[in-house]
């Protein structure tokens, strides 16, 4: 019988997935890119029972203008950068299974091409404010995800939180408008790479209104997804909406995200956040270690290269094979209470179970396909959830 992560990642292996182009992410995000079609990933129903999930009670964020809400054990996972829903199934269901629901962000990975060049988030923002938001209205009754997973399906008895989060319209016109206007990036579009200087600008797309929340639930950043989280928590103004995330959300782990201050307009996000503690949420901290950019491959070397600081080659740095392990603990220097997670052979992404993976990342798919683990395999997500 195979164990749990064989059988997880043969399941993953079975999907036929978009290309996932990770290494644009630490190398540069105006890189030339090729674009696969999607193969929808089925949704898989869990059958884990979903009752009694409230852990405490949370105050009421400072400034914020909701009530005091209750902390409820439920979490929703931001995909990394030009990653999309179908990669990050598999984690979800996991999760699930482990008693806490979960659900992800309902997008393909090509609505990351308007933040293309280090350009304004904002696009990311929006729908992760629309998941927790709508994941948030139901949070406050989980024991009641069955019934009405069971009336949403026709009376049919499968339980899946992700079928409760609606899915929003975003055209190819959208698109085109997006890509054409977002502010900031290497060109300055705007008129500046500053976060600060972006100027109004609402992106598009139809997002149908949440229910009001009845819970906080906590957030799971993947890579380029973990900080784009804490420019969700910010009360801050970002690109003309200040997002108040903490309002709706208790808790936030980043697997494997940069934190640290580094060259370039890819970064500038960054430096935007790291300008303010997190206060008000419980943070960790996750990073791999074990892949040495002397000896993992070049895409490695070029993204260790492209996180740190001090202009080095990447070659004397340590991480998850695309974020060196200083970046990934980094919020720690910027938010004092953050909680860090260091694994060991822990790599960044499940890169032999996408298709063109080999292709990207010939030397950490072949890790991978060995055996080597990442972040989302059942070994690896025993030791963060338990966390949450």
């Amino acid at each position: 019988m195979m164990s749990p992560s064989l059988q997880n990642r043969s399941r993953r292996r079975r999907s036929r997935v978009a290309l996932s182009f990770r290494m644009l992410c630490a190398t540069n995000y105006v890189s030339a890119f090729h674009h696969s079609i999607n193969t929808i990933h089925p949704i898989r129903s869990s059958r884990t029972s979903l009752a009694a999930y409230t852990t405490s009670t949370g105050g009421s964020s400072p400034g914020g203008s909701l009530p005091s809400l209750p902390n409820i054990r439920a979490a929703v996972i931001v995909p990394g950068f030009l990653t999309g829903r179908d990669e990050f199934i598999p984690l979800a269901e996991s999760l699930n299974a482990k008693g806490i629901p979960t659900v992800v962000v309902p997008m393909p990975n090509w609505h990351w091409l308007p933040c293309l060049g280090g350009r304004s988030m904002r696009p990311m923002l929006e729908r992760i404010d629309f998941t927790v938001r709508h994941l948030a209205g139901v949070a406050g009754n989980l024991g009641d995800f069955e019934r009405v997973t069971s009336e949403s399906l026709d009376n049919t008895t499968s339980v899946n939180p992700q079928l409760l989060i609606p899915d929003f319209s975003y055209s190819l016109i959208d698109l085109y408008q997006d890509f054409r206007n977002n502010p900031g990036g290497v060109l300055n579009v705007g008129g500046s790479a500053e976060v600060e200087d972006y100027p109004l600008w609402i992106p598009k797309g139809t997002f149908q209104q949440a229910p009001e929340p009845a819970g906080k639930v906590a957030l799971i950043g993947h890579s380029a997804g973990g900080w784009i989280c804490r420019a969700y928590l910010s009360q801050r103004n970002y690109g003309g909406k200040a997002y108040q995330g903490q309002e709706v959300v208790h808790s936030l782990i980043t697997l494997g995200s940069p934190h640290s201050n580094a060259p370039g307009a890819a970064f500038k996000g960054v430096e935007w956040v790291n300008r303010e503690p997190l206060e008000g949420v419980r943070a960790l901290a996750v990073g791999g270690t074990g892949y040495k950019g002397d000896s993992s491959g070049q895409l490695t070397q070029n993204a260790y290269s492209f996180c740190c600081p001090d202009g080095s080659d990447g070659k004397s740095y340590d991480g998850d094979g695309v974020t060196p392990i200083q970046s990934a603990l980094a919020m720690k220097d910027h938010s004092p209470n953050t909680d860090t997670l260091v694994l060991d052979d822990v790599g960044h992404f499940c890169w032999s179970d996408v298709f063109g993976g080999e292709t990207v990342a010939p030397e950490l798919s072949a890790f991978h396909r060995e055996g080597r683990p990442w972040y989302g395999d059942e070994e690896v997500i025993e030791k963060w959830a338990g966390w949450l």
